[in-house]
């Protein structure tokens, strides 16, 4: 007899939780609160990015979630795109041999993407490794390919209040499960709201802008980060001239680097773009 597991939660993380339960042969219950998913898993802008993992655990940790979500695109008949991204930077090409970056010109560089400003372009570093899907049609229709391929049941409209194990609660409803794992998100407050009082934990949020679908069947092209996404990710740290760029950062535009500010650029199958502005906004 197969072992059981309730996942809270539908968002990316509780999918894909429910997904490496139910290849390693459980019987997977997913109970969310709402109706579909609504958070954080369909409002982010949809880039697979291991370009911005050091190498070693994160890195690998990138890539097996880049092949992952391939493998679920291709099943589940999901738009995604092998865009790669571009980086405006050169050093980092000769850190990251083994990532088969590319170290592109100017020419090259507005070559590979008509939205990339000219005036002032000194190159870029390429690297084929980022996709793009769509977070919206994706999560929409991952539900139901788990479903179809591996049996998981979900429940939705189901707002879980208490989990006592092997028991978990939503009003009257009661379900058990030989495991249970809690995946809903930034909502800590409803089932543990005495360890979300006394923990040190401010909540922010992300910011991103969509923009209508473009003209012409107009593409960017690759994903498209600028320089202060440089000072954002570990992996940029490799280079040791990064030291002079938050240098002259902080004496320009200091409140970015308080505030976390950077900016990338995606753009998803129907041709609009999302503009990530990165940053903290307290809640």
């Amino acid at each position: 007899m197969s072992k059981t597991a309730i996942v809270i939660g539908a968002g990316i993380v509780g999918l894909a939780t429910a997904r490496a339960l139910a290849m390693r042969g459980y019987s997977v219950q997913v109970i969310d609160r709402s109706p579909q998913a609504l958070g954080a898993s369909i409002r982010n802008f949809g880039m697979i990015w291991p370009i911005g993992q050091p190498d070693g655990q994160l890195y690998e940790r990138a890539m097996l979630s880049r092949r992952i979500w391939k493998e679920v695109c291709r099943e589940a008949g999901i738009w995604y795109d092998k865009v790669g991204s571009l980086q405006v930077l050169e050093e980092l090409r000769e850190r990251f041999q083994h990532r088969n970056y590319l170290l592109l010109d100017a020419a090259e560089t507005a070559n590979g993407s008509p939205a990339v400003v000219r005036e002032g372009l000194r190159g870029s570093l390429y690297s084929p490794d980022e996709m793009i899907v769509d977070p919206r049609t994706a999560i929409a229709r991952i539900p139901a390919w788990l479903s179809e391929r591996w049996g998981v049941r979900f429940v939705w409209g189901q707002a879980v209040t208490d989990v006592a194990y092997p028991a978990v609660y939503a009003g009257n409803n009661e379900w058990e499960a030989d495991e249970i794992y809690v995946c809903s998100g930034a909502d800590f407050e409803t089932l543990y709201p005495h360890l979300f009082a006394s923990a040190p934990i401010t909540k922010c949020k992300l910011q991103m802008m969509r923009l209508a679908p473009q003209p012409g069947n107009w593409r960017i092209g690759p994903a498209l980060c600028g320089g202060l996404s440089l000072l954002h990710y570990k992996s940029f740290e490799a280079a040791g001239s990064l030291a002079q760029l938050r240098e002259r950062i902080e004496q320009q535009l200091p409140q970015y680097l308080q505030w976390g500010i950077h900016v990338m650029v995606s753009q998803n199958m129907v041709r609009g773009m999302t503009l990530l502005i990165n940053g903290l906004s307290m809640n």
